[in-house]
Formats: structure tokens, C-alpha cells, sequence
């Protein structure tokens, strides 16, 4: 049976954070409409504040785990975005995007601190890329 579904593919550096949040979102809240997927230039793994906050608001993590984009390689992507600076400098090369984009946020990862002073900035990430992929791709269809 094939999909009708619009397939994304949210890029990052680590593919730790920021890529695995909008992977998560998009598929929690719009995956009547369309998949969602994450990679990252290199692998390494997912944050753990990042699958706490997701957690916080219900989202399932368990099948979460840090990709490169080689693990894509030959597939199609309605949309591949990238969402740090790093991806968006070698996206160009990932081939199988109809429609490139890049939207950058902040990446509370590099903040310092002890996990109370680090999770208000992961939370207000999560309910940035929440809001822009809403908003973005709400009407997928």
C-alpha cells in the first residue's frame, strides 16, 4: 500500500537535538498527514533532555536514535530542511529533496549548566520547532 503521506526529513549536525524534537513533533502532530524523519551530518546520540521534554508533553521516544544521511541515501523527501547552520552548509548535497529549506534554532545543547538550569532553554526549543512546524506544515496534505 503507498503512502500519501508528504515525507520530511529534518537535518542537523549531531542529529541529537533539534532534528530528533522536529522529527518527533511532526510525527505526533501532523502524522495523519505526513512521516517525519531526522539525520544528522554525523550520528551521535539523542540528548536526554530533549527526549525528557518531549516526553513532557506525551510524545512516545522510544523509537528515536541518532541517523546520519547516508541512512537516506536514495530515498525521496517532499521537504528536506535543515535546522543548524553546520547541515545547512552540506544539505546542498543530500539529493532526493524536492524542497530544500533551512530554518535555524537555538541549540540548547551547548548551553551549561546543571539539568534544572538547562531545561527551561530545551523546553523553549521544543515549543519553538512545535510551533514553526505547525504552522509550516499543518497543511500537509
Amino acid at each position: 500500500m503507498v503512502s500519501n503521506k508528504k515525507r520530511i526529513l529534518f537535518l542537523c549536525t549531531h542529529n541529537s537535538c533539534r532534528s530528533q524534537m522536529a522529527e518527533a513533533l511532526a510525527n505526533h502532530y501532523l502524522g495523519d498527514r505526513l512521516q517525519a524523519y531526522s539525520a544528522g551530518t554525523e550520528a551521535t546520540q539523542v540528548n536526554p533532555l530533549a527526549i525528557r521534554v518531549l516526553n513532557e508533553l506525551g510524545i512516545d521516544t522510544s523509537q528515536l536514535f541518532s541517523k546520519t544521511m547516508d541512512d537516506y541515501a536514495g530515498q525521496l523527501f517532499d521537504h528536506v530542511v535543515t535546522l543548524c547552520g553546520d547541515a545547512h552548509e552540506k544539505c546542498p548535497l543530500f539529493v532526493g529533496g524536492v524542497q530544500r529549506s533551512h530554518h535555524g534554532f537555538e541549540d540548547p545543547s551547548r548551553k551549561k549548566g546543571s539539568e534544572d538550569e538547562l531545561l527551561p532553554a530545551f523546553r523553549r526549543v521544543r515549543d519553538e520547532v512545535k510551533r514553526w512546524i505547525t504552522e509550516r506544515f499543518g497543511d500537509a496534505a
